[in-house]
């Protein structure tokens, strides 16, 4: 039995996803944005330990760390919540793509325990991403969709490089028909979170795999410079600077 952490796990991937790993008999910690998120979950899934953290704002991502640590350290973290058509700023003046996004993952994965296994929801969209990440050191840098789905594959190929112990990967589910996807979207909803499954569960040697882009359990064609070295460092560098970990 595997001890996993999914965040933005009240709704749509994530909460299909815990209750698949739930259901083959994994701890499963899950978290909610807020306390009321937090109720509707809870009604769901009574018996679930359930952390509370709004993921756009730097302190509380750094709160949830603390609070996960306490819990212990996890077999495995899955990445997935996500924002997609949000604009403005977050109370730290950032862009809210690019703190939910991709400055929550980052700080959770230095924060926390490192677990076996990390998974980072990414998308197909990151292959229009902007792969220009020092832009990020400019003051009123902004930033779509597309480049924190990158940002979130370039952290992935990081982690898995920095830490070889560790198997780190990155996950496009597809566009599938959840809140965010749409009811019309194509793609098949279950086969958008078996991945994400099979990756944390850690059940199949198959899954003992690091640095990948995958899609339904198959290596997909990715952005490549997120191979690149410097680009990811830079990445590092710019989250260390902009969150202050």
């Amino acid at each position: 039995m595997a001890k996993i952490f999914i965040t933005g796990s009240t709704d749509g991937l994530g909460l299909l996803t815990a209750k698949a790993l739930l259901k083959q008999g994994h701890e499963v910690t899950l978290h909610a944005r807020n306390q009321d998120r937090k109720n509707i979950l809870q009604h769901q899934l009574p018996d679930q330990q359930i952390l509370i953290a709004d993921l756009s704002s730097i302190n509380e991502c750094k709160a949830l760390a603390e609070r996960g640590n306490q819990i212990g350290t996890f077999d495995a973290i899955i990445h997935n919540a996500g924002v997609y058509q949000v604009s403005g700023n977050t109370e730290d003046n950032l862009p809210i793509l690019f703190a939910v996004n991709t400055l929550a993952p980052y700080i959770l994965t230095t924060l926390m325990h490192l677990p076996n296994r990390l998974i980072y929801l990414s998308s197909q969209m990151h292959l229009s991403g902007n792969a220009n990440v020092s832009k990020l050191s400019k003051e009123n840098f902004s930033t779509s969709y597309s480049d924190t789905k990158l940002h979130d594959l370039i952290l992935a190929k990081a982690v898995a490089r920095k830490h070889p112990e560790v198997y780190s990967n990155a996950v496009d589910p597809g566009w599938v028909p959840t809140k965010m996807g749409g009811k019309n979207a194509p793609d098949n909803l279950q086969k958008g979170y078996e991945t994400q499954v099979w990756l944390a569960a850690g059940t199949d040697q198959s899954a003992n795999i690091t640095g990948q882009y995958l899609h339904h359990k198959r290596p997909a064609t990715y952005h490549e410079m997120a191979d690149d070295e410097l680009i990811q460092d830079t990445l590092l560098e710019q989250c260390k600077r902009i969150s202050g970990v």
